[in-house]
């Protein structure tokens, strides 16, 4: 089973509509902001934070864009 079969079956059994490839798009770049920021923990607890909010993916990733710590200058 690939993927995108998983999450809409695991969808279908919760009674929730699956998320578009776009959606799940920007779930994985939530995802890369918070895990390479802090730990790969935060990767999905972001995502369910985000999702509990209510909060529009993009600006969710915007938003822990603003968190991740800034590289030191060169």
């Amino acid at each position: 089973m690939d993927p995108e079969e998983w999450i809409a079956a695991f969808a279908a059994e919760l009674g929730a509509e699956a998320p578009s490839p776009e959606q799940i798009d920007q779930m994985l770049k939530l995802a890369s902001v918070a895990a390479h920021s802090s730990e790969r923990i935060a990767a999905p607890v972001a995502c369910w934070i985000a999702g509990r909010a209510g909060t529009d993916l993009v600006v969710a990733r915007e938003l822990a864009e603003t968190i991740a710590p800034q590289s030191p200058p060169d």
